[in-house]
Order: C-alpha cells, then structure tokens, then sequence
C-alpha cells in the first residue's frame, strides 16, 4: 500500500480538492479521506502500490491547477496595479495574465513535485517555486512599469488583444447564447460539456472571463442585439468572433432549447 498526505490551511480549497482527488481516484479503488485539525486539513491518500503512478497523475494535475489559478490569481490581486478602467477590462486583464504562458508554469510546477514524503502546499509553493513567482513577478512588473501607458484606452485593448492572440487554443469553437438574465456558453463538441459551463448562467464579467479561460479558436454570439459586452469581445478576439443577432431564427431557437 502507498499511502500520501496533501496538507494545506485553506479549508475551501482543501474541500476543492478532496472532492478533485475522490472523483478521479475511485476508479483505482484507493482510499481518500481528509481530517480537519484547528483549520489546518490532511487528505489522506492510499492505494495498491501497483496504482501509485495513476495517483501521482492526478495529484499533479490538480496541484498544477490549483497553483495556476488560485495561488496565481492571489499573486496577481497583490502586486499588479492597473490603471482605472472599466471594471470589465480590469476583469479580463488579469483574466489573461492568469492564462498567459500557462503551459511553461504547468511543466516548472511539475518538474518540483515530489511525492515521495507528504506535501505541505503552502510551503511548496513558498520555498520550491521560486523560480515560478520570479516568472509571475516579471510578467506583472512589466505591466506596472507601463502603467502610464497603459492609462490610454487604446494601448490597453493593444497589450490585452496581444495576451489574448498568445494564449494557447483550447477549444475549437464556442457558442453564446444570450438569455434574459445572462449568458450560457455552448462548447462545440457534446463531449467537451463541462460541468463549470452546461447549464450556468453567467453575468458580463463571467462571461468575457470564461471565454478567455476557454480560449477558443471562434467564438459565436448569439444575442439580440449588440451591446457593450459584445463590443468589447469583437475589439480582443476580432475575426476570431461573430455576433449573431437572428437569435429568433427556428434552428438557434432549437439549439438553444437544448443548452
């Protein structure tokens, strides 16, 4: 048996991950529980030694993830000071700065871990990831150094249609639907449905930052008419857009029963 321990202080995103670890070990038949001691948790991993590989998989990719987004997204609320604009460009600003370059944060992550003793997440990311906050640190002191320049509406949308052209693409084709109290998202593919998108209704800052989470190759718009969130993801994404505004039409309306 090889047993594990994934300890850290946040207790929501301990929830988080328990949940991420559960669902995609029960099929190798392991044990995972968590204890929770003066809001410090322990998850508790074990499985046949014959398992520990597939474990380890998972392991990272949930570790990775949670590093790239929600130890990213507290670095950058700290240190990054953008000039005032609209709260919907500031949301897709830093919305693009946490997805830039994501695949060479994914491999020095990676390249840390060890799960060979148990893993401290907090201190992991603090003393082993150095050279990652050094990246993160660069890439938000040249965004501050700027910020003069960055105060001119046009050299912002410039600099944040540049992140967004350099994000790697992640879906091929992504359908938005207006509704009365929102948007939902439609992936291309039935198979590439995601629970965080099938069914959600999402407000003008969700929206524009999911689309640039799924960086997608186009992007289809179904909506009644134009309107400032439209307008603002034609001027980023350009020709990789199309706002459709024939929402009334009988094949939308059948597609969109179907959301």
């Amino acid at each position: 048996m090889w047993e594990f321990s994934l300890n850290l202080d946040n207790t929501d995103l301990a929830n988080y991950i328990f949940s991420s670890i559960k669902n995609l070990s029960n099929s190798f038949g392991g044990i995972v529980t968590s204890t929770i001691e003066k809001g410090h948790t322990s998850i508790l991993i074990g499985v046949e030694k014959s398992k520990r590989s597939d474990v380890e998989d998972i392991l990272s990719r949930v570790i990775t993830q949670i590093i790239c987004t929600y130890y990213k997204s507290s670095f950058l609320d700290k240190y990054l000071f953008l000039p005032h604009h609209d709260q919907i460009g500031v949301v897709a600003f830093k919305k693009a700065l946490l997805n830039f370059d994501r695949e060479t944060d994914y491999f020095i992550i990676q390249k840390a871990l060890s799960f060979d003793k148990d893993l401290y997440l907090d201190s992991f990311y603090e003393f082993k990831l150095k050279n990652l906050k050094a990246k993160w640190t660069e890439l938000v002191a040249l965004a501050n150094e700027n910020r003069d320049y960055l105060i001119s509406s046009e050299a912002f949308l410039d600099l944040l249609k540049f992140l967004v052209d350099n994000l790697d693409i992640c879906e091929d084709e992504v359908n938005v639907f207006e509704e009365e109290n929102g948007y939902k998202i439609c992936l291309e593919s039935q198979d590439a449905y995601d629970n965080k998108y099938h069914g959600q209704l999402f407000n003008e800052e969700g929206l524009i930052s999911s689309i640039i989470d799924l960086s997608p190759q186009k992007i289809n718009i179904h909506c009644h008419s134009g309107s400032k969130t439209t307008d603002f993801l034609e001027k980023i994404y350009e020709k990789r857009i199309c706002v459709k505004t024939e929402c009334t039409c009988t094949n939308i309306k059948q597609n969109h029963k179907n959301i």
